[in-house]
């Protein structure tokens, strides 16, 4: 067996173990990060069930963002920096060296902060994460590959004439919704969002959270999010990280209601942060 291809089995073994009895889709174990000597992260443990919105909150330095890029080996291609614990998805550790990064971000997307289209065509931008990891040539298939994605993006009426168009010619919350598309193209089973709204207006915010709403029926998403409001709207579950220490998680209600740590009302209440 070739090493790709035992890649791919240990990544398709882990994925059917969910089904066996796995509650958490992401689990994570005392993982610290350190940028050089500066300790960034400190023994954070987490579970994220399978199947809905979990909302990172807190503020600004606080650790949220580096967590997210753990969770697909971002923080990887920082020279300096170093995870230490464990990160399972569906039971295998995602830092074992049979794992491939390339193949790990592929299940596991990223959104980030500001719309990053390709400098391609809107169908290059859908179809380009397909080709790269063989999902689907040309043709008919990477064409159904192209509308479903769209469609689950809530961008296939909006642009469906204007295929051959550049990405980069939509607005800025089309833009949003097309990497939104072109994560989920490939088919992942988590997806990460890095303040996926803080760009965008209102209106383009809402058709955003309306979405997330909707993709949490087929993936599990993280997102990290300044805005409280938005976390409440759209996360079944939260975690409040302070100074890189996870200092509560539980369901969104919970702790936006009655947090069990003086921080987390603190912060919630507006009186830091």
């Amino acid at each position: 067996m070739n090493k790709t291809a035992e890649e791919a089995g240990t990544l398709a073994k882990a994925a059917a173990s969910v089904q066996a009895g796995h509650e958490s889709k992401i689990a994570a174990t005392n993982v610290s990060v350190f940028y050089g000597e500066k300790q960034a992260l400190f023994d954070v443990s987490i579970d994220i069930p399978a199947r809905q919105v979990m909302a990172f909150i807190g503020p600004s330095g606080c650790g949220k963002s580096t967590f997210l890029r753990c969770i697909n080996r971002m923080n990887d291609t920082i020279d300096i920096c170093r995870v230490t614990g464990t990160i399972e998805i569906d039971g295998a550790d995602i830092y074992d060296p049979k794992i491939d990064p390339v193949l790990l971000r592929a299940r596991v997307g990223m959104v980030f902060q500001k719309p990053n289209p390709f400098p391609k065509s809107i169908y290059d931008n859908i179809a380009y994460g397909p080709r790269i990891h063989g999902v689907a040539k040309n043709g008919s298939a990477m064409d159904e590959i192209v509308e479903t994605s769209l469609s689950r993006a809530g961008l296939w009426k909006e642009v469906k004439d204007r295929l051959n168009e550049p990405g980069t010619g939509l607005s800025g919350g089309q833009q949003q919704r097309l990497c939104i598309a072109r994560a989920i193209a490939v088919n992942p089973d988590v997806i990460l969002m890095d303040e996926p709204c803080s760009a965008l207006d209102p209106i383009a915010t809402a058709k955003v959270e309306e979405l997330i709403d909707e993709l949490r029926q087929h993936y599990t998403i993280v997102i990290v999010t300044h805005s409280m409001q938005q976390a409440a709207r759209v996360s079944q579950k939260a975690a409040f990280f302070h100074l890189g220490n996870l200092i509560e998680v539980d369901e969104t209600e919970k702790v936006f209601t009655n947090p069990t740590d003086k921080r987390t009302q603190d912060y919630i209440t507006g009186r830091f942060g």
